[in-house]
């Protein structure tokens, strides 16, 4: 059984490593089962996906997508959900008092209730990601933008109220004005909001790196490679990109190594086992694999 965009040839895996080309035989784009443990693929999924790939008695490959499919599913049942902000800016609610803080119940998975709730901070400094605000909204945007409202998810409804900027131009604050009135639950009026967007509280927010880890190889069969060339000149240069200081909950900075969440809106992500305050993204939340 061969898959896409990588390499099952133990010859050729061992010269990854040896080069340098991985980091070790448990990278996490590797094959490898301590690799893919690494990444946080999970054992049912790895069964889950011979079974429904089949043995044959002439080699075969089998698509990738297929793969990732069988870990989503397993992962979108049982991961536990989490906050995390991968590109954060600075919102002020600036109708929420400074010396007020309190604790908003979330559920720790939607279609789970016996997997119980969390407590998560609200304060009145707040972080979103950047890609839930547009000054210059393009059509059907629906999440914060100027003389708009949007839903602080499992909290406020808030309305932009202005933006600070730095010399360079880059947002350095927006200001929002909350209807406090709203705290998980609808407004008084009536109103329907449309938006909701995921946030942490700025005081207790945690700092972590993440890797997003995407196919090894731009070629998708490795071993149809033209004369002249060999499989390393299709490594894939962007199989590998890390942000850095993205935010995350209180509560995932004990995280243990190998836990394995879904962050909202995000795509799942495993704790690294090798380098602190680190977790790999294990698969995207949207599937490709068309269904059987």
């Amino acid at each position: 059984m061969n898959i896409t965009y990588t390499v099952m040839s133990k010859r050729y895996l061992r010269q990854l490593v040896e080069e340098g080309y991985v980091d070790g035989w448990d990278d996490p784009r590797l094959p490898t089962l301590c690799g893919l443990r690494r990444r946080g693929y999970t054992p049912n999924a790895l069964f889950t996906f011979v079974r429904e790939a089949g043995v044959t008695n002439t080699d075969h490959t089998v698509d990738v997508r297929q793969l990732e499919a069988c870990v989503r599913d397993d992962l979108n049942e049982n991961a536990l959900r989490r906050i995390a902000v991968v590109n954060p800016i600075k919102v002020i609610i600036d109708n929420y008092p400074e010396d007020k803080e309190e604790m908003l119940t979330v559920s720790n998975h939607p279609q789970k209730p016996e997997l119980g709730t969390r407590q998560v901070p609200m304060t009145r400094e707040i972080y979103i990601d950047a890609d839930d605000f547009a000054e210059v909204p393009p059509p059907k945007f629906f999440r914060l933008k100027p003389d708009g409202e949007v839903r602080l998810m499992n909290g406020y409804i808030i309305k932009y109220a202005g933006i600070e900027k730095n010399a360079d131009g880059s947002i350095k604050c927006i200001h929002a004005t909350a209807d406090l009135e709203t705290a998980n639950g609808m407004p008084a009026d009536g109103r329907k909001i449309k938006g909701t967007i995921h946030w942490l509280s700025a005081k207790y927010a945690c700092r972590a790196d993440l890797m997003l880890y995407d196919r090894l190889f731009d070629i998708e069969n490795t071993a149809e490679v033209p004369e002249g060339k060999t499989y390393l000149d299709y490594l894939n240069p962007n199989s590998l990109s890390k942000i850095e200081n993205a935010m995350i909950e209180p509560c995932l900075e004990t995280a243990e190594a190998g836990e394995r969440y879904q962050f909202v809106r995000v795509g799942y992500f495993c704790k690294d086992t090798k380098n602190p305050n680190t977790f790999n993204r294990i698969v995207g939340l949207k599937d490709s694999f068309p269904k059987k």
